[in-house]
């Protein structure tokens, strides 16, 4: 299957980042979050991915570019202007850069990306948040049922410390812990082509009419995920990340 990442919103919420760069771009551990998404699912043997480009689309295109060029051995003739790179390089990714358009609507730069896609099952996700999900056993769970999409659910971790109280007397108090009721949408989806037909137009916003109609109609199902899931929506969102990857055991990081 093909991953296909959504990575052409404005990331209004993180504007000190994404002002001079789209929102996948911005870095955990001097690596864009894209990548580290993308090294996860490589990690499962994913290898060919479709990048929905919009907001400043062209950083993405140029780093993907310099970055197979500055991280191998390359041989460069003057005379000719040709580069031809020497080495293996460590990610075999075959990587598709699609102009989804400026104020496309997430449903629409899926909906544009279907002949790229083909008439295949796909996965899908967001190009701002990391997870420690099993995408074998998702994708088993979603071939298991039968239905057009599935995707993550998962818990968010709480903004705040959680009191439990008896009366005036705290009797058990968590420093930030996940929270414990409220499923919301983690993305990571397992979609079959035929959610194509539930996108009707461009401004089309995927968690919308689209997965509304879904669940309506009961061809939407959801894989709960117990483990980690971040997005990065906020500065406090990327300083948590940061945080954890310079610990040295990040939970999404499935590679060596």
């Amino acid at each position: 299957m093909k991953v296909v990442i959504l990575a052409g919103g404005v990331g209004s919420r993180l504007m000190e980042e994404t002002n001079s760069r789209p929102k996948p771009m911005v870095e955990i551990g001097g690596k864009p979050i894209l990548w580290h998404i993308m090294k996860y699912y490589g990690a499962f043997g994913y290898r060919e991915f479709i990048i929905a480009l919009g907001y400043k689309g062209e950083y993405i295109k140029r780093w993907f570019v310099e970055y197979v060029s500055l991280t191998s051995d390359m041989t460069v003739c003057t005379g000719t202007g040709s580069v031809v790179t020497t080495t293996a390089h460590d990610d075999d990714w075959d990587v598709h850069l699609v102009d989804t358009g400026q104020m496309t609507g997430t449903g629409g730069r899926i909906k544009r990306l279907r002949t790229v896609i083909g008439e295949n099952e796909f996965l899908l996700t967001w190009g701002d948040g990391v997870s420690d999900v099993d995408i074998d056993t998702l994708v088993a769970f979603h071939r298991s049922h039968g239905r057009y999409c599935t995707l993550t659910a998962t818990r968010p971790p709480a903004r705040f410390g959680h009191l439990e109280l008896d009366g005036d007397r705290i009797t058990q108090f968590t420093e930030k812990p996940q929270a414990s009721e409220g499923w919301i949408n983690g993305a990571f989806f397992v979609c079959r082509p035929e959610v194509f037909d539930y996108i009707p137009a461009d401004e089309t916003m995927f968690e919308k009419e689209p997965l509304e109609r879904l669940a309506d109609e009961g061809q939407l199902m959801a894989y709960k995920h117990h483990g980690f899931w971040q997005c990065m929506d906020t500065l406090r969102d990327r300083v948590r990340l940061e945080k954890l990857w310079d610990g040295g055991s990040p939970p999404w990081r499935n590679w060596s």
